[in-house]
């Protein structure tokens, strides 16, 4: 007896899964679904911001490591950076403002960013200048935090005399690179402010950090920087002063 010869159906699925994987292969390679529609310089910052989480983290892990390891008396944060005020003494008081200027420094660059898409050009150029004056003020807080324990606790990168030589170490080589950041972000803030005060993103005026198709894609950019600034800190306070 003639056997019946078999469905197409099978044959078209079987087809089809070959032809489906090479249209997505295809699509991914000419950037007709991924990135069509999203600017490099922003896929450029999410690179940038990926290495940099492998930065922090190893830095913050090597710190735990070294605090879970060492045998010699590690200093308490809330005592060593604890401010008198009124008689009364406030464990973090410093540090407390400085993490409150730099989480609410996001709400300002969010209406920058928002103010910025709206084509408000002053609203969005007073809420950078606002932005960069809070970045400013955390920095200058952290100079103080610096003094005050190198002059008065007399804590170094390469000696503590109050505890664990690794403590010095370890605090000035996070908050410093992370202080960096903040100064970098500061600087690229104001001139992000320049050009939106002068027109460049409106008026598709070629250049450093505006891009020949204009628009203000570049405060958007700037953002994610600056969140990602601020997200650290979160991580560096719970880690760093809490524990």
């Amino acid at each position: 007896m003639t056997q019946p010869a078999p469905t197409s159906s099978a044959s078209a699925t079987a087809v089809a899964a070959p032809q489906s994987l090479q249209s997505l292969i295809a699509d991914v390679s000419s950037d007709q679904r991924l990135f069509k529609n999203v600017p490099w310089a922003k896929v450029m910052m999410w690179v940038f911001l990926l290495g940099d989480v492998f930065v922090f983290g190893s830095f913050l892990v090597g710190y735990m490591n070294v605090r879970l390891s060492t045998q010699a008396p590690w200093p308490r944060p809330t005592e060593l950076f604890a401010a008198n005020v009124g008689g009364h003494s406030i464990p973090l008081f410093l540090v407390a403002i400085m993490t409150l200027v730099l989480t609410s420094s996001c709400g300002t660059m969010s209406l920058a960013v928002g103010y910025g898409y709206q084509r408000d050009r002053r609203r969005a150029l007073l809420w950078l200048l606002i932005t960069a004056l809070l970045g400013a003020s955390f920095v200058g807080m952290q100079a103080i935090e610096w003094t005050h324990l190198i002059v008065h606790e007399h804590v170094l990168p390469w000696g503590n005399p109050i505890g664990a030589s690794q403590f010095g170490a370890s605090f000035f080589l996070i908050t410093g690179f992370h202080g960096t950041h903040v100064t970098i972000g500061v600087i690229f803030l104001l001139i992000t402010a320049l050009k939106v005060g002068r027109g460049d993103l409106e008026n598709m005026r070629p250049g450093f950090m505006t891009g020949r198709k204009g628009g203000y894609e570049i405060v958007e950019i700037m953002s994610l920087y600056w969140h990602f600034v601020d997200l650290v800190w979160v991580f560096i306070f719970a880690v760093f002063y809490l524990w």
